[in-house]
């Protein structure tokens, strides 16, 4: 698989990496339901046994479950993938998650997703919220802190907008940017791609499918048949009138795949990787299964014509 380098690191990343936010499991506020973790090891070997090179997640995943589930899926691996986390949202014995960007804060959030990990440095580690933003510069000047004591090895930010990319630009070089991007959500096109392709930002973009609704498995019965911890139940685009319409969307991107026996899902990451300025896509994925379902976007790209037929649906 093919690889391209990351921002101003001497990462070099596959088109796509494995996603752990639903790995995190039930039972914390932005959960999206039960999660076996024996499938959710398994679909993490299945995705590097087919040539992925790096995994995403966050300390905030599942309150540090996530981070546990790839710290066991780690051990044994002859070949260390890249692992990526986050640091900034936090929580306490009473499971409620807060938000600090303290320098204190910061070094012991990275010593403990070190030990989940079972890793002795995090490749890439990132601001996952620019919150609150008084605290941005102290934030960041306590990641780059971390960077020089080899505790990790290049530091980014997530959904961070362009100006304060330039305030944390003016502390330490940014490696990487994590924004949304999506055909549903295409809002980074106006100021922040341009800006992250300007400043050698590379660009790793998550929910690339929607959080499942562009991956051609989702259904008006699925989604009601949601369990009641499923964050996605409450955000907009899965409830009327949007759900009509992505539902729609996932038709057409349905139809373009088969032309190229490629799967819906495949399509809607192609279509985030046909910018110059996105390096990758996260892609989520709870079991084996999942993964024989997405690999393919990595060496598939959209027509200009497919992509005017998409942006013409969207214009609607």
């Amino acid at each position: 698989m093919k690889t391209r380098q990351l921002g101003n690191s001497d990462l070099h990343i596959t088109p796509l990496g494995i996603g752990a936010w639903a790995m995190g499991g039930a039972g914390w506020a932005f959960s999206w339901g039960e999660q076996d973790d024996n499938a959710s090891i398994g679909a993490i070997h299945a995705a590097l046994d087919k040539g992925i090179n790096w995994i995403d997640t966050a300390a905030v995943y599942g309150l540090g479950h996530s981070e546990e589930v790839v710290g066991r899926a780690l051990k044994g691996r002859s070949v260390r993938p890249y692992v990526f986390t986050k640091c900034e949202r936090r929580w306490g014995d009473d499971r409620v998650i807060f938000k600090s960007l303290k320098r204190d804060s910061i070094i012991g959030e990275c010593e403990d997703s070190l030990k989940r990990l079972g890793i002795d440095v995090i490749d890439l580690y990132q601001i996952h919220w620019p919150e609150p933003d008084e605290d941005v510069e102290e934030g960041w000047a306590a990641c780059a802190e971390l960077q020089k004591a080899g505790k990790v090895r290049w530091i980014g930010v997530c959904n961070f907008n362009a100006a304060q990319l330039a305030r944390a630009k003016a502390i330490a070089p940014i490696t990487s940017l994590q924004p949304p991007y999506s055909i549903i959500s295409p809002e980074i096109e106006e100021s922040i791609l341009p800006y992250c392709g300007a400043n050698n930002i590379g660009t790793i973009v998550y929910s690339p499918m929607k959080s499942g609704l562009l991956s051609g498995a989702m259904s008006r019965e699925r989604v009601a048949a949601m369990p009641a911890d499923d964050f996605r139940r409450r955000t907009p685009h899965y409830q009327e009138p949007l759900l009509t319409r992505n539902l729609n969307l996932a038709d057409l991107l349905r139809g373009i795949g088969e032309r190229h026996g490629r799967t819906t899902g495949e399509v809607a990451i192609a279509w985030t990787l046909s910018r110059t300025e996105v390096t990758a896509a996260i892609v989520g994925m709870r079991s084996p299964a999942q993964v024989d379902g997405i690999i393919g976007a990595a060496d598939f790209r959209l027509s200009e014509s497919e992509i005017a037929e998409i942006t013409a649906f969207m214009a609607q």
